[in-house]
């Protein structure tokens, strides 16, 4: 499916979109909501589940000859972790406060030398760091011995246990680890709905390799990584790859690139690929005393992997994909949203419609083949046909099934087609062959 984007939707019309048609909601929002934390329905679930999918297929296939093992980690981490990786010295946002209206900024992001945005007043403290991390006692006792952090990246957790993977998944380097979860970050100021979260998912992946072999490996996942975009529909007119300059670089990267998308608050970034040189295992090797070497047969010695690290945020991606497919347009003589999602990423695949409740009989038992060959469709029957195919539009459904009165004489349906809204009649047998060559 082509997609011939007209409109530029703003943020509110997002944020109304997703809680009209269920797919976000404002966290425990009848206790007055949580800031920067969202509950996900029925809808938002399945396209998160889709774009996990997706991203899984794509780092599979991005380096053939390399193997890539999947791990999941907890979300609570000692103290020590954070002390080795860097997070509890480095991992900061600058701080300020409006004495006046008491309203908190990140530092970086407001210019000090104008009046508060809020209420027009010019009294502020002094920038002061913070650090972003969930702080937390386990156990009983609230002492030392007992500090955890909830996580603010998935990735040390694969780090730490670097070792029992290598040995016990019996992969050779280069391999890479895959990870999907939640990450906590107590951002000073949460914004621009699902962009920036306290609560999120990240998707990761860390390629182990030789250093000889590092910055290849790191250019062959900087071009793989930002075609993945194109190919779940994503617009190359609104990606770019940008490369960080010295200043930017994090404490332990050599070289870091953004995949970045045109938001309508501007370029944001949505993937970061970084290669990470051997800092993480060096780190935990140090700090535990535990050997996080690997041994070379070839050469007979032993030596600390280098690290490239994709990252990406489900939930920053899901918004990208609510952006970069809302599309507004007229339908006998009303105003038509659509989500053109591309159909391997849509909630639902295909809608099936009864014209009258006189041909549910006839489409139901249709409806519950697909469910069984394992299609995600839904079935409506309630309302006119045309604001059944307005809501299948809203939600990104790419095909819409109709059993009419010709239906019983013909054995055929009508299909209509979500982004350019043209019809044709298929033979019923031949569903199941239109659903897989749609989402090929």
């Amino acid at each position: 499916m082509s997609i011939n984007q007209n409109t530029s939707p703003t943020l509110e019309d997002i944020v109304s979109l997703c809680k009209r048609r269920g797919f976000v909601y404002p966290s425990a929002e009848i206790y007055g909501g949580l800031n920067g934390v969202y509950d996900f329905g029925h809808l938002g679930t399945l396209l998160k589940k889709n774009i996990r999918a997706a991203w899984l297929q794509s780092i599979q296939q991005a380096i053939p000859h390399g193997q890539i093992v999947q791990f999941e980690g907890p979300i609570l981490g000692p103290q020590a972790v954070w002390e080795a990786s860097g997070h509890l010295k480095n991992f900061h946002d600058p701080m300020v406060d409006c004495l006046n209206c008491k309203h908190r900024y990140r530092a970086d992001e407001i210019d000090l030398n104008k009046p508060c945005p809020h209420c027009g007043i010019k009294n502020w403290t002094a920038p002061r760091q913070f650090n972003m991390m969930f702080k937390t006692h386990v156990g009983a006792m609230e002492d030392g011995s007992s500090v955890a952090y909830l996580r603010p990246e998935t990735a040390q957790s694969i780090f730490i246990n670097f070792k029992n993977i290598y040995t016990t998944s019996r992969v050779k380097m280069p391999f890479g680890v895959s990870q999907i979860g939640k990450a906590f970050r107590n951002e000073i100021t949460p914004k621009q709905f699902l962009f920036r979260m306290r609560e999120f998912e990240q998707m990761e992946i860390e390629w182990f390799c030789k250093k000889e072999d590092a910055l290849a490996f790191y250019d062959t996942w900087c071009a793989s990584r930002f075609a993945f975009y194109q190919s779940i529909g994503i617009r190359s007119s609104h990606t770019r790859l940008r490369t960080h300059e010295k200043d930017e670089l994090a404490h332990y990267s050599t070289a870091t690139s953004d995949v970045e998308y045109q938001f309508a608050f501007g370029w944001k970034e949505l993937e970061g690929i970084a290669y990470r040189g051997d800092f993480d295992l060096k780190q935990h090797s140090e700090h535990s005393g535990k050997d996080l070497s690997v041994f070379d047969e070839e050469t007979k010695t032993a030596y600390i992997p280098h690290v490239v690290e994709c990252s990406v945020g489900v939930d920053r991606l899901f918004l990208t994909l609510f952006f970069d497919s809302y599309y507004e347009d007229e339908a006998e003589g009303e105003k038509r949203i659509a989500l053109r999602f591309h159909p391997r990423i849509a909630p639902y695949k295909a809608a099936f419609f009864p014209l009258t409740k006189k041909q549910e009989l006839q489409m139901k038992p249709i409806y519950e083949r697909m469910v069984q060959a394992g299609y995600s469709v839904v079935y409506d029957e309630s309302g006119s046909i045309g604001k059944r195919y307005r809501r299948q539009d809203e939600i990104g459904t790419p095909v819409c099934f109709t059993y009419d009165f010709e239906s019983d004489m013909d054995m055929m349906v009508t299909v209509r087609d979500r982004d350019s809204m043209k019809q044709e009649r298929i033979a019923i047998d031949r569903i199941e062959e239109f659903m897989k060559n749609l989402l090929k």
